[in-house]
């Protein structure tokens, strides 16, 4: 059975930077389009590789949309300690939402770990 991911001090992730782009193409259905600017960073004492990431989007008319899959931007960043990621994605809403979520990181030694991305507000302007 595989083991649970464990909190890892030092290995974190940042919402830097979130942007509202009403310009953007994005789709009839969920016009509203929120660009993020993430960081993961490694200050453990321990080397891992970032092997996935799972987000959770809650709008305001009541929809969760739960977004799983491997690795970050179609890659499985290796940090060492010290060493950090940075990458930008987007969602696409209704309306006003809420995201959260985590990366799930692998350490050289085998041990699961999780990083957990603290919620933050995507309110349309």
């Amino acid at each position: 059975m595989p083991q649970k991911p464990q909190l890892l001090p030092g290995f974190t992730a940042t919402l830097d930077r979130l942007v509202y782009d009403p310009e953007r193409g994005a789709h009839l259905e969920k016009p509203h389009l929120f660009i993020y600017f993430i960081t993961i960073h490694n200050k453990s004492d321990q080397a891992l590789t970032v092997k996935g990431r799972k987000w959770v989007v809650r709008e305001a008319n009541g929809e969760v949309m739960i977004l799983e899959g491997e690795g970050v931007v179609g890659s499985f960043p290796h940090l060492k300690p010290g060493e950090k990621f940075s990458y930008n994605s987007c969602h696409t809403t209704h309306g006003a939402a809420i995201a959260e979520g985590s990366y799930l990181g692998l350490t050289d030694l085998g041990e699961a770990v999780i990083a957990p991305i603290h919620s933050f507000e995507l309110v349309p302007e």
